[in-house]
């Protein structure tokens, strides 16, 4: 049988895209498309598709909204088409299966279609053993490659690979990466949700670290480490949180 999917985007060209690099998988039956969060909530227990490629900001209602208002319907397999990095932590607490960025990158596309293909394969033949568990678990363990911020004015988009450190200066975030330096109006507690917790680690209430910047650790009075980063910049690790490391 072939996969019953719904394409959902407000902007034309992109449902366009999507339905150009669906129409060469023949496993693929696309029974509809919708311009909004409107036609969304009626369009998807009305077809019951498999898989949804679902735009995350649209007029009406957004992607969440409409997943939120059918919470009692039998869902989807969800991979939500997005162009912000911010809504991937959002996406998989409402369990959706992945999330493109666009401009749509063709690879990852096939590679998100894959994915999907073969969890609905494996529901559909009623599978529900620890393959099924384990694509779950490894998908949802995708955090995102990069962060996209606003700084000084503009958007910037920064690989989260070149972040050394992160620390709360006020109302403001200050991210460092190699020689630039960044100020942000987010939380603490808000960026840590986007980054890996094996290579991120908070050493203070108001420090996030990349772990692979750090070069050596000495003991302080009181339980307390100083942390020393390749840069040469220090930073003292409380007791509290010395477990954040041990657990890496």
């Amino acid at each position: 049988m072939r996969i019953r999917t719904l394409i959902i985007d407000d902007m034309l060209l992109a449902r366009k895209r999507v339905r150009r690099y669906l129409s060469i998988d023949p496993e693929i039956e696309i029974i509809g498309e919708c311009a909004n969060g409107n036609e969304a909530a009626v369009m998807i227990p009305q077809l019951k598709p498999d898989l949804v490629f679902f735009d995350v900001q649209m007029p009406g209602m957004s992607g969440f909204e409409v997943l939120e208002k059918l919470s009692d319907t039998k869902m989807p397999v969800i991979i939500f088409v997005t162009a912000y990095d911010e809504f991937a932590i959002q996406a998989f607490e409402v369990n959706a299966l992945d999330y493109l960025l666009k401009p749509l990158n063709r690879e990852r596309f096939y590679k998100a279609l894959n994915r999907a293909k073969s969890l609905i394969n494996l529901q559909k033949a009623g599978n529900n053993n620890s393959n099924l568990q384990n694509l779950l678990e490894n998908i949802k363990n995708n955090f995102p490659k990069r962060l996209t911020i606003k700084a000084n004015g503009k958007v910037i988009f920064l690989l989260i690979d070149e972040i050394d450190w992160i620390q709360s200066a006020g109302n403001y975030l200050e991210i460092q990466a190699g020689k630039e330096s960044y100020l942000t109006r987010e939380t603490l507690n808000q960026i840590e949700q986007k980054l890996d917790p094996e290579k991120f680690i908070r050493i203070h209430r108001s420090v996030l670290v990349n772990l692979d910047r750090i070069k050596e650790m000495h003991p302080l009075f009181s339980g307390d480490q100083e942390i020393i980063l390749r840069n040469g910049k220090r930073f003292t690790m409380t007791r509290n949180y010395r477990n954040n490391l041990r657990r890496t």
